[in-house]
């Protein structure tokens, strides 16, 4: 049926004995724990201390991120003139709670902030311009992008002609030319010198939020209070979005999650109880993964991510627990679609088997719904241990929408980069990126991403990788 599957991988540390010996004896831990630490890179017991202990006063300036200062004055100004705002977000878990932070934050500053969250089926990925026409007839005056907008640049320019102001904030990798908004908040573009690079969507919301009760000259100890508050939906997504735990996502996750078992949002609350977790008991970082962060995923991935926002905006307690039993239902509907995808995708490799020479894999087929590609992507980089694609086919349109997952290093946006001229739309970043192109080129972008890949992927990487912390 497909590549014959080899044994795992073992990759074995190289022992630093001396470091390890030092960073026990400096901190007081065992050596097995201090060989584990020297091994991800924490030889110095400064740093070491902080990964193990980290603390809220870690977090850096917000002001260090590029562009902050510009944003912040433009925010602060429609506050003050109480401004229409318009919050545009993404439909995953990242998107929806980056609208509930920053929503949150501005109703608190006083400010007039709507939302809009696109529709994962009818509406795909990214800023469109017809809710840029609709806002301007409303009168909103200024739009801040949440975990989108980095590669919207026609959309940010169909706002200014429109006389709307934007301020952007996302993570995705930016394209060479940023978006002409007045101020764009992400720590991956160029010349940002913020140090934290691997801030999810919802972590660079959380920087401007504490920035902006800085220039609103919100007393420290409320303004400690607002942003642990935040933290736990900013760990949720932090999780959520699979970013290194490292840093200030450590921080943040941290002393999120800590908080999560005595929250007192009705809807978060609701949450927690339909995921199976009593008053009181607070979800470590891989429950939130597999049991909290997919009945998040499942309404913008089935239904519509507008449900999220209301539940955790809600200050009903029954309307909340209404819509979090949707919720689980609506996860219950994505396992059933996720295991038919993927039975289905398998069933293609009965008459296509994969060989080791396809080190990069597309696989399509007619009504895929739209909301699991994704997920269907990941299980089968899984079972074949190379960078997957996985499209629904809309017969209709005669088009093809989908995403990719990457696996061995493989950088997946510089692939799509490579053969952009086959794309209607596409983005993303190294591991997972989404795209759209005509149905009839599916067998082209088979054959040159497959071309692409097999270079840059080695025979023996096809195959499970463990790698070892240390020995014990």
């Amino acid at each position: 049926m497909s590549a014959v599957r080899r044994p795992a991988r073992w990759l074995l540390p190289v022992p630093d004995q001396d470091s390890g010996d030092r960073l026990a004896r400096e901190l007081g831990i065992s050596p097995l724990l201090a060989r584990i630490l020297c091994h991800r890179g924490f030889t110095d017991p400064n740093a070491a201390l902080r990964f193990l202990q980290p603390s809220p006063d870690d977090l850096n300036d917000p002001f260090l991120m590029r562009g902050m200062r510009a944003g912040v004055a433009r925010l602060a100004a429609a506050i003050r003139n109480r401004e229409p705002i318009l919050l545009y977000g993404d439909y995953d878990v990242d998107g929806t709670t980056s609208i509930v932070i920053l929503k949150k934050a501005l109703e608190i500053a006083g400010a007039d902030a709507d939302f809009h969250v696109p529709h994962r089926v009818k509406d795909g990925y990214g800023m469109r311009p017809e809710v840029i026409s609709d806002a301007a007839a409303r009168g909103v005056k200024l739009i801040v992008s949440v975990d989108t907008g980095i590669r919207a640049n026609a959309v940010v320019q169909h706002a200014r002609e429109l006389g709307i102001d934007v301020i952007v904030t996302d993570h995705h990798l930016p394209e060479e030319e940023l978006p002409p908004a007045v101020a764009v908040l992400n720590p991956n573009q160029p010349a940002c010198g913020y140090p934290e690079k691997n801030l999810c969507g919802a972590g660079v919301v959380l920087k401007l939020v504490h920035a902006l009760l800085l220039e609103l000259g919100i007393p420290e100890a409320r303004r400690r209070r607002l942003l642990d508050s935040l933290l736990k939906m900013t760990a949720i997504a932090t999780v959520a979005d699979v970013v290194p735990l490292t840093g200030e996502n450590r921080v943040i996750v941290r002393h999120g999650l800590a908080g999560l078992g005595s929250t007192p949002n009705p809807g978060l609350r609701a949450l927690l109880e339909a995921a199976g977790f009593a008053e009181g008991v607070a979800p470590n970082a891989g429950q939130v993964a597999f049991r909290v962060a997919p009945r998040i995923n499942a309404a913008g991935r089935m239904d519509t991510a507008r449900d999220v926002v209301e539940l955790f905006l809600t200050s009903d307690t029954a309307r909340a627990r209404q819509i979090a039993a949707h919720l689980h239902a609506l996860n219950a509907v994505r396992q059933d679609t996720e295991a038919e995808m993927l039975a289905q995708a398998l069933d293609c490799c009965h008459s296509e088997p994969v060989t080791d020479d396809q080190r990069g894999l597309v696989f399509a087929g007619a009504g895929w719904h739209k909301g699991v590609v994704g997920i269907v992507a990941s299980r089968l980089v899984e079972r074949f241990c190379r960078p997957v694609f996985v499209l629904g086919i809309d017969e209709a349109k005669g088009e093809a929408s989908g995403s990719g997952r990457s696996a061995n290093g493989f950088h997946l946006l510089d692939a799509l980069e490579s053969m952009a001229e086959l794309f209607t739309k596409f983005g993303g970043h190294k591991q997972a990126a989404g795209l759209t192109l005509p149905a009839e080129r599916i067998p082209e972008f088979r054959r040159r991403f497959a071309e692409y890949a097999h270079p840059r992927i080695a025979a023996e990487d096809l195959c499970p990788l463990i790698e070892v912390d240390a020995e014990a």
